[in-house]
């Protein structure tokens, strides 16, 4: 499509849909955030406030496949469409650093001591 043929109301709708977006995003996560506070608060002023534990374990695992997945398949599509070129680091960085999540969730002594 020719940028002339493009109305230059739809180029500003087009330019504000996203900003919206992440406006919206932010607005969310704030007031989740704040009404988490306020419900901790509350729980410690009651006595029932217990603390989570995160699980190390599930999280190295899950992201470390989830990041090694999506990084092979943007490191093959980008080894096909732009070669081998600086934009392959784009799929690169993301399996190597699921990579090490594998390896983390791998060798962390702690995990193996809980089984």
């Amino acid at each position: 499509m020719n940028q002339e043929q493009i109305s230059t109301t739809a180029q500003i709708i087009i330019s504000i849909v996203p900003i919206v977006g992440i406006a919206m995003g932010a607005i969310v996560i704030f007031f989740y955030l704040l009404w988490r506070h306020h419900e901790i608060k509350l729980q410690i002023k009651t006595g029932t406030f217990v603390p989570k534990s995160f699980n190390f374990k599930a999280f190295s695992l899950l992201s470390g496949l989830l990041l090694t997945g999506v990084g092979f398949i943007l490191t093959l599509v980008f080894a096909i469409v732009v070669h081998f070129s600086y934009e392959i680091l784009g799929g690169l960085i993301p399996m190597v650093i699921g990579i090490c999540f594998l390896i983390f969730y791998k060798i962390y002594p702690e995990f193996h001591n809980n089984n």
